[in-house]
């Protein structure tokens, strides 16, 4: 079930989801360091994460599904923000250079409609970067948060989706590691629970992060069969029978 738009907006207006949001665009950037030229789609709510790419990226549109509803998006300028039918985008084949999905697919009612929508969009060298809560995570856990609502996955969950439809998984890590609290003392040492929970906790992250590549199938040309030669007996003539001369 889709969260409401206004929600995750003062979710991210919050304390705790300024933390949140520096620790997955940090990653998502780490990722992507340069999109100049490209043309950027977020998928679900990720205004909070696009704004990096504005000013390099050809353009960077925020497509948010109707069941989360539409906010305006840059806050000063022309709205980038457009409400859709996430199984049916409205952008043309192969238009899409990157695409980020944020709080998209673990709410989505049909996660391989909307893969499959993304990976029409996507150009055949595009990359997709999904972030879903982390089924094994302490964030999936609490409600409080936008990440304990919807369908968690692990790791190994969301590689074996990507390959199922037609993507190839390229690369994967987490993110949040401190605890989903809004006390000041905590936030204020998010920095150095990402750092002490990559190198000793890095199964626990909050969410997972994946890139994928779009998957392309060549037609494999099939041999041409050539029908078998029958050879049909012909009836013998009768050895009775006059024969001319």
């Amino acid at each position: 079930m889709w969260r409401d738009v206004v929600d995750l907006r003062d979710f991210y207006g919050s304390g705790l989801g300024r933390v949140v949001r520096r620790a997955i665009r940090a990653k998502v950037r780490a990722i992507w360091p340069n999109t100049k030229g490209m043309s950027v789609l977020g998928v679900g709510y990720t205004t909070p994460y696009l704004g990096p790419f504005r000013s390099e990226a050809t353009r960077a549109i925020a497509a948010m599904p109707a069941g989360q509803g539409v906010l305006h998006w840059p806050d000063n300028g022309t709205g980038l923000t457009t409400l859709v039918d996430e199984i049916e985008l409205p952008f043309a084949d192969l238009s899409m250079d990157r695409v980020l999905l944020v709080h998209a697919l673990e709410c989505a009612e049909q996660a391989r409609p909307l893969l499959r929508e993304v990976w029409r969009v996507m150009s055949a060298s595009g990359r997709l970067i999904i972030v879903a809560p982390n089924r094994r995570g302490v964030w999936a856990r609490f409600e409080r948060t936008p990440f304990g609502h919807g369908l968690p996955y692990s790791t190994g969950q969301l590689s074996r989706l990507l390959r199922d439809n037609m993507f190839t998984p390229t690369h994967s890590e987490k993110a949040l590691y401190v605890p989903p609290v809004y006390s000041r003392m905590m936030l204020a040492s998010a920095p150095a629970w990402e750092e002490i929970g990559q190198r000793f906790f890095n199964t626990f992250g909050g969410v997972v992060i994946a890139e994928a590549s779009k998957q392309i199938y060549a037609a494999n040309a099939e041999p041409v069969k050539k029908p078998k030669r029958r050879y049909v007996t012909l009836p013998q003539g009768n050895p009775g029978a006059p024969t001319r001369s």
